[in-house]
């Protein structure tokens, strides 16, 4: 690997990105993707491989290559310090992520209630400014406040974000949207946001609810066939 190569990888990870590296199996040359905004075939299988989070070969157009994905760490970013956030926060920590609570009330965002867990109590628009969503990033809104929630998912729709989820029932859902669509987001913006949040399991319990939230993003992240998928 040369220093060219080398200090791109670095540059990918300080940014947050995610980064591919091709190396063609016959000749033994190989470059950077970008797999965010190749839209190449090669850049397409680099996107597959950084979704999937795995290195490996694919043949591409009768070549055969090898890709070695360099992927940031998992992000979710939590708005709202709730009940539903101790579970959540605790069990996407045992799967990978790194996990921040966002929420301007100290009376909520307290290391007692999350230890362990980063904890910011600025605004969400400006916790995000401050520390961007990038394509290995979730959000959750909890917090059930326009006033918490709506800057945030704002920011999150306008990033690279895989996954945006948002708690309430249909029709607060319904009125978020309206809100957002007011503020000049699209309808195919929109549709980005899971909401209600989380799997349909039945789940009632503050835990229930974290373990149908975490595996609906675990369900975008991998691509299944009930998630949606982003190219990332």
């Amino acid at each position: 690997m040369n220093k060219e190569t080398l200090t791109g990888i670095n540059e990918a990870r300080r940014a947050h990105r995610a980064i591919v590296r091709a190396i063609n199996l016959a000749t033994g040359g190989g470059y950077l993707i970008d797999p965010a905004t190749d839209d190449t075939p090669l850049g397409e299988a680099a996107a597959r491989a950084a979704r999937a989070d795995t290195s490996g070969p694919a043949q591409i157009e009768g070549q055969k290559w090898f890709l070695a994905v360099f992927n940031p760490p998992l992000d979710l970013a939590i708005i709202g310090a709730v009940h539903i956030a101790q579970p959540l926060a605790a069990m996407a920590t045992l799967t990978g992520f790194g996990v921040r609570i966002v929420d301007p009330r100290t009376a909520f965002a307290t290391e007692a209630r999350f230890p362990g867990v980063k904890l910011s109590h600025q605004w969400a628009d400006e916790a995000f400014a401050e520390q961007p969503l990038g394509s290995r990033s979730a959000i959750v809104a909890l917090a059930h406040d326009p006033k918490l929630d709506d800057p945030g998912l704002a920011v999150a729709l306008r990033s690279p974000c895989f996954y945006i989820g948002a708690l309430g029932s249909k029709k607060t859902h319904a009125a978020r949207l309206e809100r957002l669509k007011n503020d000049g987001f699209s309808e195919r913006d929109l549709s980005r946001i899971h909401g209600p949040i989380g799997l349909d399991i039945g789940a009632r319990t503050p835990a229930e609810i974290a373990v149908s939230i975490l595996a609906e993003i675990t369900e975008t992240l991998r691509g299944s066939k009930r998630g949606q998928t982003t190219k990332g």
